[in-house]
């Protein structure tokens, strides 16, 4: 079997932060809430742990893998794959392979092993919005938020050695009848889990014919903030963690942790580096890789932790989260029924963003039988153009306060794209000062619509500013 390797890694986070401490405080009236320093990343009301995930493939799907595996354990759909709408997104063809793990935290890394021990290009994406109730603990320690990687025979991190276990520890878990996750007592956690994690790592290191103190970083989950101190006394670790850091920065990103804290700790491996890579939910996964050089997309998946924008205003946290059920009044009645047909004839040019280019040059969507070029007067076939690679600028901006969504304003306007389409479309993460004409965007992929009286949702993409800003005090 040839050498197997991460060729490529990515992250994604939502550009909102908010402060544990001031979340807490606004809870201290209750005794609850949770002692955890830090910020959580939140998700804006049009993303889950799909647009999530496509937004970190995307980077490192630019070339068509074989095989695309989508691992989330708050997936949407329970009887839709996210993995099959993601190939969509994602405008690759529609002969590759696809997957959905979920089940367990550790999708991400189990897909992930299962891809380094296989053969072919493969893309194992992981993205999480996960529901706690507020006051609980988890509600402010799980973040949302996306990781990717790329895996194949020639990369940058070389797999030296891995080892998995399986442990039907019942931590925290969530079911159909219960969906806000049940948590158990934290110490009994701590202890339990430390020791099925030591026992995976042991087990990676032994087929690496290595001991703990070759290791130059790791990127190991914990179950609870603290597990780690213990697991690196018993094993002799005396490297940081990178999965703590993005711990306190973000959150604990369920399925998507691992991968995003492997990115972080490429982001400072030197060559020769050997770095150890742990997934844990029902069991633990690891995997040790040798670094021999940069690997592409780690520093930038490690800069997004400096970014975002800070969340001060705990009901919208709270609203954000699905904790907070407003009354929208009738403007939120409106009907938002989607045709399975309608989906099938149009799905695909929508869900990549699909534009056409007619015989003159001019892109436009949607792509229409007769070109709305009134130099044509014919109908011509259009040359497909994926829009949601392109950049462009704000032609014209409208921050609506009468038209519903569920994180007023409602911005929109006119789209004028690098390649010459104009398109009017939504707007998303929006600036502290609005959005303005000449504002350059680019295009994120989010949810068009909610079908709450079918439990249903659309997808599209909107226009979100280019730059993101750093975090202040980040």
């Amino acid at each position: 079997m040839p050498e197997r390797c991460v060729s490529a890694i990515a992250g994604y986070l939502p550009l909102l932060r908010i402060d544990r401490k001031a979340a807490s405080a606004a809870l201290r009236w209750s005794g609850l809430g949770g002692g955890v320093g830090g910020r959580r990343a939140v998700a804006g009301w049009d993303e889950d742990a799909l647009t999530m995930a496509v937004e970190a493939a995307r980077e490192v799907a630019p070339l068509s893998p074989d095989r695309l595996i989508l691992a989330s354990t708050s997936g949407y759909f329970t009887e839709r794959s996210q993995a099959a709408m993601a190939v969509d997104a994602l405008a690759l063809p529609r002969s590759i392979r696809t997957g959905d793990a979920a089940g367990s935290r550790r999708a991400g890394t189990s897909a992930m092993l299962t891809a380094l021990e296989g053969r072919e290009e493969w893309v194992v994406a992981a993205g999480e919005k996960r529901f706690a109730k507020a006051g609980s603990a988890q509600h402010l320690l799980f973040g949302d938020g996306a990781a990717a990687v790329r895996i194949g025979d020639e990369g940058a991190a070389r797999l030296v050695g891995s080892a998995s276990l399986a442990h039907d520890l019942v931590d925290i878990y969530a079911t159909r009848d219960h969906p806000e996750p049940y948590a158990f007592e934290e110490r009994f956690v701590r202890d339990t889990a430390a020791e099925v994690i030591s026992a995976a790592i042991r087990s990676a290191l032994s087929a690496a014919g290595l001991t703990a103190a070759a290791l130059k970083a790791v990127a190991v989950a914990e179950p609870l903030p603290n597990t780690w101190p213990a697991i690196a006394r018993a094993l002799g670790i005396t490297v940081p963690n990178a999965a703590t850091l993005v711990l306190e920065r973000v959150g604990d990103l369920g399925a998507a942790q691992p991968l995003l804290a492997l990115a972080v700790a490429f982001a400072y491996a030197q060559p020769g580096d050997l770095v150890l890579c742990a997934g844990f939910g029902s069991g633990c996964d690891a995997m040790i890789f040798e670094v021999a050089g940069e690997v592409p997309g780690a520093r930038a998946a490690a800069a997004l932790l400096g970014d975002g924008v800070a969340l001060t205003d705990y009901s919208r946290f709270l609203s954000l989260t699905g904790n907070l059920d407003l009354a929208w009044g009738m403007r939120s009645e409106f009907e938002q029924k989607t045709q399975a047909s309608v989906l099938e004839r149009g799905g695909r040019d929508v869900h990549g963003f699909i534009g056409g280019r007619d015989s003159l040059g001019n892109v436009q969507f949607p792509k229409t039988a007769m070109p709305v070029n009134p130099a044509l007067s014919g109908s011509e076939a259009l040359q497909d153009v994926r829009l949601a690679d392109s950049t462009g600028r704000v032609i014209s901006a409208t921050a609506d306060r009468l038209n519903f969504t569920p994180d007023p304003p409602f911005d929109f306007g006119l789209v004028q794209f690098d390649n010459g389409a104009r398109v009017m479309m939504e707007f998303t993460d929006r600036p502290a000062s609005g959005f303005a004409v000449g504002d350059r965007v680019r295009m994120r992929f989010r949810i068009k619509g909610q079908d709450t009286r079918r439990g249903f949702r659309t997808y599209f993409w909107k226009a979100a500013p280019v730059d993101r800003p750093a975090l202040e005090n980040g």
